[in-house]
């Protein structure tokens, strides 16, 4: 790669965000000789984005934190159609109100990482449903369908995976790639955007908004994508054992967020402390070279700064403290993720397993069986042998509460109300 004179793409490509750009030379000149406006889009799909999402959200951030502004698009009118990226079949879609209620939520993990205001480089929220919503179907296809070719939708994957698979793709789901390039269009006249960026999964989207804005608006515009994101072990960044890995803290507590980033492979370390947090490059290189147990305290900064970025610097302290207590001492951290049960229940005795699966240490109360079956389940740290063990009141450690594990890196806490 040629050498980049623009802050924000040199800070890109040292720390591993790029995979591909529609004109990267062109792209770096404007980024360096004055702002450039650019935004990624989310749909409304949950309550809360996954750390498959942070890669992108990092993005937006770099680029505020380098002189530029990001505009962050909310999917409230392409979540009514679905993407068909990546997927095997049709989206569940939702209602209004369904869609309405992850705006919200959403909303609040980027006030973590971006400064928003009306300021030159202060962040802006904007909804696509204010433009899509309005459309007159007839005008629309007339004025932006022309563009657009049969033949070539056909190759782009998210199409052509399904038909080679015999997976039905619906009508509605074939005019997402179209609604996404239309957004890219609207976002340039309304606030002067020029660039889209996004996972490596979006590249055939994203080049088709750049070749419309070329079509009816005359303009260049770019697209960058980032690499997909895997572990060392080859799995998708965002899921875990027990799930995905969300951003917002009611769907995951900041413990188990630390925990996550606590146990990044070996190989990961250096290059997730380049995406997932703000550290330098000296600093990161310095933590690259510890080996042997040593590298543990390379993977509690990377917890903790990554923490920080996501719940705050409060959260992350607290987090950290309760992972020492936990594994160092032996003790029962305060932030420990926990049950709270009636007396009554405890009284009468309630299934290990059910407690393992409440307390969200698995999914359902099967893979609660498997886990204690597999020898991986621990009541105050003693392995649970029989797959029909109950637990009770005599269960209470001589804290008051009974400390459920899952293998040596999971716990928590049945607190009796």
């Amino acid at each position: 790669m040629s050498k980049l004179r623009s802050d924000f793409l040199r800070t890109l490509d040292q720390r591993g965000f790029i995979h591909q750009c529609t004109d990267l030379d062109n792209l770096d000149q404007e980024a360096s000789q004055g702002r450039i406006v650019a935004y990624i889009g989310y749909d409304l799909t949950a309550t809360s984005l996954h750390v498959g999402n942070l890669v992108q959200i990092m993005l937006l951030r770099w680029l505020q934190q380098t002189g530029h502004r990001p505009i962050v698009l909310m999917g409230g009118g392409t979540t009514k159609v679905g993407d068909p990226s990546g997927k095997e079949e049709m989206r569940q879609l939702l209602d209004l109100e369904g869609i309405a209620r992850n705006k919200e939520s959403i909303r609040r993990i980027f006030a973590q990482f971006l400064t928003f205001g009306d300021g030159p480089t202060d962040a802006m929220m904007v909804d696509n449903a204010e433009w899509l919503d309005e459309l007159r179907y007839i005008a629309f296809l007339r004025d932006y369908g022309r563009h657009f070719s049969v033949n070539r939708m056909l190759t782009m994957d998210s199409v052509r995976l399904r038909l080679e698979r015999e997976q039905p793709l619906s009508f509605l789901e074939f005019n997402y790639m179209v609604l996404q390039a239309y957004d890219f269009v609207e976002l340039a006249r309304r606030h002067g955007c020029r660039l889209q960026m996004g996972g490596s999964d979006q590249w055939g989207n994203i080049v088709n908004g750049v070749e419309l804005g070329r079509r009816v608006e005359q303009t260049s515009l770019f697209g960058l994508t980032t690499p997909l994101i895997t572990n060392a072990s080859g799995a998708k960044m965002g899921k875990s054992a027990a799930g995905a890995i969300w951003l917002n803290e009611e769907r995951l507590s900041a413990y188990d967020y630390y925990q996550f980033w606590r146990n990044t492979e070996d190989p990961d370390v250096g290059r997730f402390l380049r995406l997932f947090t703000e550290l330098p490059e000296a600093e990161i290189a310095r933590l690259e070279t510890l080996e042997g147990a040593e590298i543990n305290e390379a993977k509690k900064t990377l917890a903790f700064e990554a923490t920080r970025l996501c719940r705050g610097a409060p959260a992350a302290s607290a987090a950290a403290e309760t992972a020492r207590k936990t594994f160092e001492q032996g003790g029962l951290g305060e932030a420990l993720p926990s049950l709270d049960v009636p007396e009554a229940d405890m009284a009468a005795g309630l299934p290990a397993y059910e407690l393992f699966s409440r307390c969200g240490l698995t999914s359902s109360n099967g893979e609660a069986r498997r886990l204690i079956k597999g020898g991986g389940a621990r009541i105050n740290d003693q392995k649970v042998e029989d797959e029909a063990r109950t637990v009770t009141l005599a269960d209470r450690n001589p804290e008051g509460v009974i400390k459920l594990s899952a293998g040596k890196k999971r716990h928590a806490l049945v607190r009796i109300a």
